[in-house]
Formats: structure tokens, C-alpha cells, sequence
């Protein structure tokens, strides 16, 4: 039976597809409420799929099915059988660290610690925590305010009675009660336990509210000493969590989820809300093989969360609704008030999560970034031609005077300044950008035509708004060069982005990697520019002030700045000491000249 028969077969029902290739490998796992209808989109129209969907709809071979109750069932089934097989084109984890978790202990007298393991030995693991700072923090504010044990000793009633362990440090400055030595019942410290696992699943508030009442009535019985631990530990827990309140809705259970998009990779952040106080929060990144909806790739990230961590809160806020609906929760997409703030916050954490992946991407696999960016200011830009060769003009001049260009060059998103070049503007006479603009535009290619005509760059970028780029195409276009560079120019208010031929500017993202490496393109042609125009600056300067004097020539000028080092200290010098240096004929001149030289 081919494959098209066997869809034809597949029944209405929610359910779990696979694919598999002519080797019996499977290729791609999927969920869909209508098994038939989800599967029939694959094949009827292909055209309208995307290239890379197109290359996993030529491979298909076989097609094998699991029908479910619901569609929560089909999206828990298709999270298991995508880690179980690991299809070639389905979404996967970026990132595979191992997050750290605190657990406490399966034990009369239980440890809390840290740890990235997670055994089946009965043991309670909260997390995981996406910062190991926060969950360190956590366990040092345990540690100071319960006199946990730190050990990693077995400790038992036969431990105890045989008195197989002397009581450490820990025990002789306060910071242990000594379990080891029976000091401590164990109803005791599993009080202490109960409260920090109480903290631990989001319940600040009850704790705090428990020792209020235990300081009044402890002061009632005149127990001062108790009631000042009390106190103590109430304003503790108020600090430590002060900062986590965040809602006014402190009755409520709430589940946070938001995801950011950068083309086929998605980065997702969760909090978890527990009496107003975020209680977890967890970053996942995703990357997705061939095209998927955003609404499907939240679900996956539904069902992770919902894996790692068991069911979800009965309200769930999300920024749109997932492509599944689940018994007993409420997908809630809010317009104002805390809600919102708390999805603004979640956003905030997702975007900051994106940023730092991709900064520990260009540092970790260069490569491999600057291909991404070039591919993406290309495909920002309209580009046939992948922009692997950029290069880019910036004009600089003060009030006409010393006009220069400067041209920089960057290959596959990096800088390249052995090949940088600036230009003396030659022909222009005055303070004229745009016929700058297209003399440099004109020299630069032409010298490459008789040169390097195979090394042309794919994209020229003009520092200016549409009038400097109007005058460099006319260049690119008298040298015959038009259909071989793509120019564009930007323009420094608002950073738009100006094509030729376009009457409307193109404003890209503010925090794409298209935006951020043409503007650092831009502004390495001014800073190069800016250099070599106050160099000239420099010489003319120092050109009117000594060169100018009758007898001072080129050697005589560089003996001086050498032994006086500026020209300041040359006009102060006694007569007697320059005459050393140049004569004494020579040593009057200058001498006579000083009030001029200053005042030029």
C-alpha cells in the first residue's frame, strides 16, 4: 500500500503521525486534532509548502499513526516520541545544559542541596532553576535561618545510639543543632523541612503569616526569647521574598509562558506564580527544522513544561493561544493590569535569554554567527547574492576644509582592515557631499575594474540619506557596475535603510543582527574617516604655523618638532637654544615670528 492510500485511511480522530524515509527511520513525528485533515495538508498542494518542507514531504516513505482521547494526550505523546526517536525535521532543544535542582533528602534527618542529577531514590527535587545563582542564594538563606545539617553522613536512631560520630564544626558555632548526636528530634527538624518545602512550592506568605501569629502568641505566654526568633525569621522570609511579589493577586495560581522568534529558531521563557511571588522561572531555546506555526512551536513548549514540572496551573497566561486546547486550564491572553506586567515580564526575560544565546554564539562558534547574519541581512535587504563582501563610504570635511573619504571593508560579517582605504577628494571644490560621494564611488571601482574586477564587493553601503546615495549609483551606473552591486545607504536619524529604486525607506528591526552589523559597518567608516581627516587637520596646522616662517623648510621643521615636541614649546624656547638647533639668523626669524605663529 503506498503512502498516499494509507492516507487516505487515517481517521478523524485527534492523534500522533510519524514519518518515516526508505530506511524505516523516523523523520518526523507530529500531533493534530483531525489526523486525516493534518496529514492530507502535507500532500494536496506541495506548492505551497516551503522548501525545506517540500525536501521532508520527498522523503516520506511510510506513514504510521497513534489515535488518542484528546488533544492534550496527542501533545504529551508527540513531546515523548520526539525524545524518543529524534526525528531529522521536527523542533528540538537547543539547549541541552543540565539545569541545577534542590533536593531534599529521603531521610530521618533530610539534607537540602544543590544538585544538576536527578535519581529515583525517593528524594524531593525542586526546579529547575535556570540560574544557579538564584538557587544557591535560596539554599544560603535556608542555611541561615534553619540550623540545617551540611554533612553527607548517615545518620540514623542506631547512628545516634552508638555514638559512631563526633559533631563537627557546624554544630559547635550554631549553624547545626546536632542531628548526629540526637540533640535535635526528628519531628523537630522535620518541622524545619516542612517549612522550607512549603517556601519551596510558593508558599511564603502562609509561612510568614504562621510564625506572626506563633511571635504574638509566644510573647502572650511572656516566651520573649521566642518570639524574638519569630520575628526574626518573619522578616527574613519578608526580605528574601520582597523582591519576588510581583502581582496584587496574591490568591491566585498562575502559569507564565512567552516566546521570541529569529527565523526557523525560537527561545521561550516559564514563571511560575505562587501567591504573587514568581517561585520558577526556567529559559528553553528551540529550533525548528522545517516551517512551523507559532502557535504549534508554543504548545511544544507547553508540553516540556508540562513534563518537566506536571500539570499546569488552571490559568495559564500566554501572548496567543497554542494550537491545543487542555482539560481543566484556561489559555488567557491579558490586556492590562498585573496579568499583562507579568507577560511583559516573562517577554523581558525571553528576549534576554535570545540576546545572551547569541552572544555566546558568536564567541563560541564565530563562524557559524557571522553566516547567520550574513544570511539574514541578504534576505532583510532583498539580496540575490548572499552579501559575503560589504563595503562602505563615509564623507568627512570641516566647513570644506580637508575633505577626505573613507572606505571600509568587512567579509562575512567581520572587519577586514588590511583592505581599508581613504580618499583625498580631488576634484570637488567646497564642502559637496554628494559630488564627494560619487568622485571616491568613481575611483574606488574603477581601480578595482583594472585591478580585481572578480573581487567586486555584493554590497555597498552609503553613510547618508538619499541624495549621497542617488550620486553613488550614478557612479556604480556610469561603470557599467549596477547589475553586479547591490547599494544601499543609512540614514543616521531613524536608521532606515534606503534602497535604490525605492521611494520607501526600509526600516529593519531595531534588535535584528541585519540592523546591528550595518550600523556597525557605518559607523567603523566614520571613526576611520574622522581619524584621517584630523590627522590632515594636524599637518595643515602645523604646516601654517612654522612652514610658513621664511628659511623653515621640511628638515628643519622635523628638527625642531623632534627636539622641542611641540610647537608650543618651540615659540617658548629662548633665542639662545633654537639658534643651536637652526643658527642664529635663523633662530631671529622664528623668533620675530612668534606672535604670528600664535596667533595662527
Amino acid at each position: 500500500m503506498t503512502v498516499r492510500e494509507k492516507i487516505e485511511l487515517l481517521p478523524h480522530s485527534p492523534g500522533v503521525y510519524r514519518y518515516y524515509d526508505d530506511k524505516g527511520t523516523v523523520i518526523y513525528v507530529g500531533k493534530a486534532k483531525d489526523l486525516f485533515k493534518r496529514v492530507h495538508q502535507y500532500f494536496v498542494e506541495p506548492e505551497r509548502l516551503n522548501a525545506k518542507t517540500r525536501v521532508l514531504v520527498g522523503k516520506i516513505a511510510d506513514v504510521q499513526y497513534s489515535v488518542v482521547a484528546s488533544e492534550a494526550d496527542a501533545l504529551l505523546l508527540e513531546n515523548n516520541q520526539i525524545k524518543e526517536y529524534k526525528p531529522r525535521y521536527n523542533i528540538l532543544l537547543k539547549d541541552s545544559k543540565t539545569y541545577p535542582w534542590i533536593c531534599v533528602t529521603a531521610e530521618p534527618y533530610p539534607r537540602v542541596f544543590l544538585t544538576r542529577r536527578v535519581v529515583q531514590d525517593g528524594s524531593r527535587y525542586f526546579g529547575p532553576y535556570s540560574s544557579v545563582f538564584h538557587a544557591r542564594s535560596l539554599l544560603e538563606f535556608f542555611s541561615g535561618n534553619w540550623p540545617l545539617r551540611s554533612c553527607r553522613l548517615r545518620i540514623d536512631s542506631d547512628t545516634i545510639l552508638r555514638g559512631k560520630v563526633r559533631p563537627c564544626l557546624d554544630y559547635h558555632i550554631g549553624r547545626c543543632r546536632g542531628c548526629c548526636t540526637g540533640a535535635v528530634s526528628t519531628e523537630e527538624y522535620n518541622g524545619w523541612i516542612a517549612e522550607i518545602v512549603h517556601l519551596l512550592k510558593g508558599g511564603a506568605s502562609e509561612i510568614i503569616s504562621k510564625y506572626r501569629t506563633a511571635m504574638f502568641e509566644a510573647s502572650e505566654r511572656l516566651d520573649f526569647e521566642g518570639a524574638q526568633l519569630c520575628k526574626q525569621r518573619m522578616e527574613s522570609l519578608q526580605r528574601h521574598y520582597a523582591k519576588s511579589v510581583i502581582s496584587s493577586e496574591r490568591d491566585r495560581d498562575l502559569d507564565v509562558f512567552s516566546v521570541v522568534f529569529d527565523g526557523f529558531d525560537a527561545y521561550g521563557n516559564f514563571m511560575r506564580v505562587r501567591g504573587g511571588a514568581i517561585v520558577r522561572s526556567l529559559n528553553l531555546g528551540f529550533r525548528m527544522q522545517i516551517e512551523e506555526e507559532q502557535s504549534s512551536v508554543l504548545s511544544s513548549f507547553v508540553a516540556e513544561i508540562e513534563q518537566k514540572f506536571g500539570e499546569l496551573s488552571k490559568e495559564v497566561i500566554v501572548p496567543f493561544l497554542p494550537d491545543v486546547e487542555i482539560d481543566g486550564v484556561n489559555f488567557h491572553i491579558p490586556a492590562r493590569g498585573d496579568k499583562l506586567a507579568l507577560l511583559e515580564l516573562s517577554a523581558k526575560n525571553a528576549k534576554e535569554f535570545h540576546f545572551n544565546s547569541l552572544k555566546q554564539r558568536e564567541h563560541s562558534n564565530p563562524d557559524e554567527y557571522r553566516g547567520e547574519v550574513v544570511r539574514e541581512l541578504g534576505k532583510a535587504l532583498g539580496m540575490k547574492e548572499l552579501p559575503r563582501h560589504i563595503e562602505c563610504f563615509d564623507n568627512s570635511n570641516l566647513q570644506g576644509t580637508n575633505p577626505v573619504a573613507s572606505c571600509v571593508v568587512f567579509r562575512d560579517a567581520a572587519p577586514s582592515k588590511k583592505e581599508y582605504r581613504k580618499f583625498k577628494i580631488k576634484t570637488v571644490i567646497g564642502a559637496n557631499d554628494y559630488a564627494s560621494m560619487k568622485e571616491v564611488v568613481n575611483r574606488r571601482y574603477s581601480r578595482m575594474l583594472e585591478e580585481n574586477p572578480d573581487d567586486l564587493p555584493q554590497l555597498v553601503v552609503i553613510d547618508g540619506g538619499a541624495g549621497q546615495l542617488n550620486f553613488a549609483w550614478q557612479a556604480i551606473c556610469e561603470l557599467g557596475l549596477q547589475k553586479r552591486i547591490f547599494v544601499v545607504g543609512l540614514a543616521k536619524r531613524l536608521e532606515e535603510v534606503i534602497r535604490t529604486g525605492d521611494p520607501y525607506p526600509l526600516f529593519l528591526d531595531r534588535n535584528s543582527k541585519a540592523l546591528k552589523v550595518l550600523q556597525q559597518i557605518r559607523d567603523e567608516a566614520h571613526r576611520f574617516g574622522i581619524t584621517f581627516h584630523r590627522s590632515l587637520r594636524s599637518k595643515a596646522a602645523l604646516h601654517s604655523a612654522l612652514r610658513d616662517i621664511p628659511g623653515v623648510g621640511p628638515k628643519t621643521e622635523e628638527r625642531l618638532m623632534l627636539h622641542f615636541g611641540s610647537l608650543a614649546r618651540i615659540m617658548a624656547a629662548p633665542e639662545e637654544e633654537v639658534a643651536a638647533l637652526v643658527g642664529v639668523k635663523l633662530a631671529k626669524t622664528i623668533i620675530e615670528s612668534r606672535e604670528s605663529c600664535i596667533s595662527e
